[in-house]
């Protein structure tokens, strides 16, 4: 996942509404948003190279999300996989299932945000491994730092603020702003490279190329009461629609013990 905009808990009507694109080498395989018969409880799409999830939420009362973090080198391949640190975030169970504890440094370079009801936490591996609480409040991710300033993540999360203020209904209208392919002006581009050298350094929010683009958009909405959708729409090598998967779930009331 390479892009993402999120606001937590700022919003009387929605406790969580997350939306991002990932964006990966069409050659690599992925099954569709689904549950996991495997890991009861959990809901994403699953990465069939390595296994893991690079999005996904659990009827536990979590939500995650990982992005690739630039500047620090490209993937080592005898690391352990980003998405098996999401999926047993997710799941709460496996070498990873703490995120106090799970050893940060065994992966190549990561944002990861995780949200557990009514906390919410910024992980990260380099410069040396971060793990940070979040206030209520509207956040920014790409392949950079937290909340930098590029001009595709600007983008992103104004258009989540707009849709929050005009009313904040139908939350599969965010699938627009998650569709475009042009970039602002405003904003710093990013100053280091992509490990993936099929991306522009400065891409927009949907990447459309036949190697290396944008393979699916997804969106997260849970409501006060722990009502909650996920939904995927998916795109071949083209940009083209490839499938939608929407699916409901509900997350437990009351807030999450320390």
């Amino acid at each position: 996942m390479c892009i993402m905009a999120m606001a937590f808990a700022a919003h009387p009507r929605w406790r969580l509404i997350l939306i991002g694109n990932r964006d990966e080498y069409h050659a690599r395989p992925a099954a569709p948003l689904a549950r996991w018969d495997d890991r009861p409880g959990l809901i994403a799409g699953r990465d069939l190279q390595s296994g893991g999830t690079w999005l996904g939420v659990s009827q536990a009362g979590r939500a995650a999300i990982v992005t690739n973090l630039r500047g620090h080198g490209g993937p080592q391949p005898d690391r352990a996989s980003r998405g098996a640190l999401v999926t047993d975030l997710l799941a709460g169970d496996g070498a990873y299932d703490n995120a106090a504890q799970a050893r940060l440094a065994d992966f190549n370079p990561f944002n990861l945000i995780l949200i557990e009801q009514d906390r919410a936490h910024f992980l990260t591996n380099r410069p040396q491994p971060l793990r940070t609480g979040l206030t209520p409040g509207l956040y920014g991710l790409s392949n950079g730092t937290l909340d930098a300033p590029w001009p595709k993540t600007l983008a992103l999360k104004a258009a989540l603020l707009n849709w929050l203020t005009d009313g904040a209904q139908e939350p599969a209208r965010l699938f627009d702003a998650l569709r475009r392919e042009s970039l602002p002006e405003a904003g710093i581009a990013p100053a280091t490279p992509s490990d993936a050298p099929d991306e522009a350094a400065a891409s927009p929010i949907f990447i459309r190329n036949p190697v290396y683009g944008t393979r699916c958009s997804s969106i997260v909405a849970i409501d006060q009461e722990g009502r909650g959708t996920i939904m995927e729409r998916r795109f071949d090598a083209e940009g083209r629609d490839g499938g939608e998967t929407i699916m409901a779930f509900d997350w437990p009331q009351g807030s999450t013990s320390s």
